[in-house]
């Protein structure tokens, strides 16, 4: 470990320095730099390269539990041990940007409120069971699958209302699937309670002030800014789209890893249970 301390660090301060510090000789560092790489460190620098790639290609938001599971799938027989002390001496660690909270406030409601349907409990046994949404997102809760979203550079009714019809039109649910929402006046209004209503879709909703019922869905949001959002500064809104298409699709539910679903991803998930 010494000397590969002073093999890091020679670009910055004299061996001879760096050699006395650590109370080693100078011949033993030179011996020790001239040898061939063992068969250990070679497969090290082999597998080191596959962890940089699948980390760049997890948005660097893959910790060494999600990076075991991934380069097991590739065909790699290695342990979290190894890859623990690879990404650690390498400085891979993933990266959780944090930025402060706001309140949102919310709107007026222009129709009735429905019942809590959910209650909390985020299980569904079937895909189309049981959809939790937020602001212009739908996920199926079975799958954890946003299987519906809709962008737009205004906060309207019409972002939700577009988001759900891409949801069924995608998902074509059968009657009597769950849809949760809070009690924003996007998911009362006319137009978007009887669309719920032509395709048989029961609607729910948070009581009054719990912030607890759409965790799940809210969550995925905190996951977006945290893995995307907020580390790329975007040119245009027509970028911005393009790019958080991007992650959803190819990314987060198609290749992302969820340890509520055993480490596999949403689109994984549905096809083994399949």
């Amino acid at each position: 470990m010494r000397y590969r301390f002073i093999d890091a660090e020679k670009a910055h301060h004299q061996v001879n320095r760096l050699c006395n510090m650590l109370a080693v000789s100078r011949s033993g560092y030179y011996a020790w730099s001239s040898r061939p790489a063992s068969k250990r460190a070679r497969e090290d620098m082999v597998l080191l390269a596959h962890i940089r790639a699948e980390f760049e290609s997890s948005h660097y938001s893959y910790g060494r539990p999600r990076m075991v599971e991934e380069l097991k799938e590739k065909g790699w027989a290695v342990g979290p041990t190894r890859i623990g002390r690879l990404m650690r001496e390498n400085g891979i660690q993933a990266i959780r940007s944090r930025r402060k909270r706001y309140q949102r406030r919310g709107l007026v409601p222009s129709f009735g409120y429905a019942p809590n349907l959910l209650e909390q409990d985020f299980t569904a046994e079937r895909p189309n069971e049981k959809w939790v949404v937020d602001l212009s997102v739908v996920m199926d809760l079975y799958s954890r699958r946003i299987v519906g979203w809709h962008m737009s550079d205004r906060m309207k009714q019409d972002l939700a209302l577009q988001a759900l019809k891409m949801a069924i039109a995608l998902r074509r649910p059968e009657p009597g699937l769950i849809h949760h929402s809070d009690r924003g006046s996007q998911y009362v209004a006319t137009e978007y309670q009887m669309t719920l209503k032509q395709h048989g879709i029961l609607s729910s909703m948070s009581g009054k002030g719990n912030c607890y019922d759409n965790a799940v869905v809210e969550a995925f949001f905190k996951t977006l800014k945290a893995e995307l959002v907020w580390r790329v500064k975007f040119e245009s809104r027509e970028q911005a789209e393009r790019t958080i298409n991007e992650y959803i699709m190819n990314f987060y539910n198609r290749k992302r890893r969820h340890s509520t679903l055993g480490n596999i991803s949403p689109m994984a998930y549905e096809k083994l249970a399949a």
